[in-house]
């Protein structure tokens, strides 16, 4: 298994013989306007996409845990190929073929695509009134012959639905979106670097990627803030912090 994060939550995925692009935000930098109700007016996104040249036609499918913006946004709707599968929760079905995405392959509670198998999660996008609004958001398992079990947690603080995911499925690798995204009232709505820790404790035989970080205005933990957190952290070796374009590996 590869996963290379492009920005975000974007990911290049080889997994099972096939590469899935998952959570595409494909906007060139600056394109979009701030998230409302934030600390600052950034337009997003902050970076530009890391990808190679050649993402779009090597694709064989799309991986969607939600379609807010910052996950699949006006670019990725344009220029996504629309007789590639796009697998998603059930709740974004029918917008993704009001776009015009010819095989939408909603996720109801699993599905076998490709030779590897999806189970979905939940998850909590925030609590309380926010937490409410923000939903739904989905998260996968993803499972496949030779390869590690790979759990996309998706956005989502670190509550009971993770832990159930970690508890059920016992994944491999991990990955989850960082950030510690907030609005200017209320409590963050992604993962914070104490999130992360709660994850590699509760799995202690698994490897945590945190992505989601530096490219949207209201994820205020930097990459850099999650460094220092785990700079000297005896669960370091167990976790990466990948830059924009790294590629990780992992073997079953």
């Amino acid at each position: 298994m590869k996963i290379q994060l492009l920005r975000h939550a974007t990911l290049l995925l080889e997994f099972g013989g096939n590469t899935l692009l998952v959570d595409p935000m494909l906007s060139e930098q600056a394109a979009m306007p701030p998230i409302i109700n934030s600390a600052n007016d950034r337009r997003n996104p902050l970076t530009p996409l890391t990808a190679p040249a050649n993402y779009l036609e090597i694709l064989d499918a799309v991986l969607l845990t939600h379609t807010h913006r910052d996950h699949f946004d006006d670019a990725a709707a344009q220029l996504l190929p629309k007789n590639k599968p796009v697998l998603c929760q059930p709740a974004d079905e029918a917008k993704l073929k009001e776009l015009g995405f010819a095989a939408v392959l909603p996720i109801d509670d699993a599905l076998v695509w490709g030779g590897i198998q999806l189970k979905r999660t939940g998850g909590q996008h925030g609590t309380g009134e926010i937490g409410e609004k923000m939903a739904p958001v989905s998260g996968y398992v993803l499972s496949a012959t030779s390869e590690p079990i790979l759990y996309i947690a998706g956005d989502t603080i670190y509550c009971t639905d993770v832990e159930t995911a970690l508890d059920s499925h016992q994944p491999d690798v991990i990955v989850v979106n960082g950030g510690g995204a907030r609005f200017i009232v209320g409590d963050p709505i992604t993962m914070t670097a104490v999130d992360a820790e709660s994850v590699l404790r509760f799995a202690p035989a698994s490897q945590v990627v945190v992505v989601h970080l530096d490219s949207i205005n209201h994820c205020l933990d930097t990459r850099a803030d999650f460094q220092r957190y785990f700079a000297n952290h005896p669960l370091r070796d167990r976790l990466s912090i990948p830059a924009d374009g790294e590629t990780l590996s992992f073997g079953k």
